[in-house]
């Protein structure tokens, strides 16, 4: 129980953190120069932690000396979850940029969770499960989609029937490349899990996968935007808390690596998930961090309940 209260709460900070982020991209016009800063920041605080806790930032590399190299891999598949869901956006729109991704992180946290992919425990998928993983799926449908599709049902088909087949089908391929992505996502969980392991510590394994993601994104800065024009972030009027949204993608990342070796790859996917369905209601509700007030209404009420019924069923079988 105390590890899904730990997951229901990283779980929650993750749409905080986009609320933040997001107001940080404003100012500076660049989604991936924010996401920079905030990886940045990310590791600074780690590496600050990891000296609090252990007295050192180094890592023991002997203790990798055997290990599969994919190990250190978990924060670059974070940097393309991150740009893909920045190259979905204008091609999808948002509320598939939120469903794509998401499904296929329960696709992939099942399947690693079955067959033990990636050094996790396994549990083996059976059918109550599945069961749980479809409630699961049906209920983030209903929390984050259904009121935005069906308000725009009618107008989508209306274009979709204008579309020439070709676009038809380039538009279903960005949606398995978001289905995609979220395995990619599914996958740096287990990965960061497995390295805690190793490392003797989820803090050292969180540093490593943050500092492999800042190096990434600093490169990817220099090259697409052709250099680091940072002087609009220290604008005046710039709330204080715009620069925390690296804190608390630094304790999501924390969090994960200490929660797969207790509960598995795929409880502590969906766990989170949850927590984060709620945690962008709150967001949406209250218009937190300037967000935009969108008030929760009973299909993602209804949506919530399937998801904590699914996660019962996953938890318990």
């Amino acid at each position: 129980m105390f590890a899904i209260i730990i997951g229901l709460s990283i779980g929650v900070g993750l749409p905080i953190q986009t609320a933040i982020n997001s107001r940080l991209r404003t100012l500076l016009a660049s989604p991936l120069l924010s996401s920079m800063i905030s990886f940045t920041i990310g590791a600074a605080f780690l590496l600050i932690v990891s000296w609090l806790v252990s007295g050192t930032i180094g890592i023991n590399l002997s203790l990798a000396a055997n290990q599969p190299f994919w190990i250190w891999t978990g924060g670059i598949f974070g940097v393309i979850f991150l740009t893909g869901n920045i190259l979905l956006f204008p091609k999808l729109g948002s509320v598939q940029t939120v469903i794509m991704p998401i499904v296929g992180q329960i696709i992939m946290s099942m399947l690693i969770d079955n067959f033990g992919w990636f050094f996790s425990p396994k549990h083996t998928l059976g059918f109550l499960r599945v069961v749980g993983a479809l409630l699961l799926l049906a209920g983030v449908f209903l929390a984050v989609a259904a009121r935005d599709l069906l308000a725009s049902r009618k107008a989508t088909d209306l274009q979709q029937d204008r579309l020439p087949s070709s676009e038809r089908l380039l538009r279903w391929l960005w949606r398995v490349s978001g289905i995609v992505i979220g395995m990619f996502s599914a996958t740096q969980t287990a990965i960061n899990g497995h390295l805690g392991i190793i490392l003797h510590s989820p803090i050292k394994s969180a540093l490593v996968s943050f500092v492999v993601g800042t190096v990434v994104l600093w490169l990817l800065v220099l090259i697409v935007e052709h250099g680091y024009h940072l002087s609009a972030a220290g604008h005046k009027k710039a709330p204080w808390w715009i620069w925390i949204g690296g804190l608390i993608g630094a304790l999501f990342v924390l969090g994960n690596a200490y929660l797969v070796p207790l509960i598995g790859t795929g409880l502590t996917v969906v766990v989170v998930l949850l927590g984060q369905i709620a945690g962008s209601m709150l967001v949406d509700q209250f218009g937190w961090f300037g967000a935009k007030k969108n008030p929760v209404d009973l299909a993602q009420i209804a949506g919530i309940v399937l998801m904590i019924a699914g996660v019962a069923l996953i938890k318990l079988f």
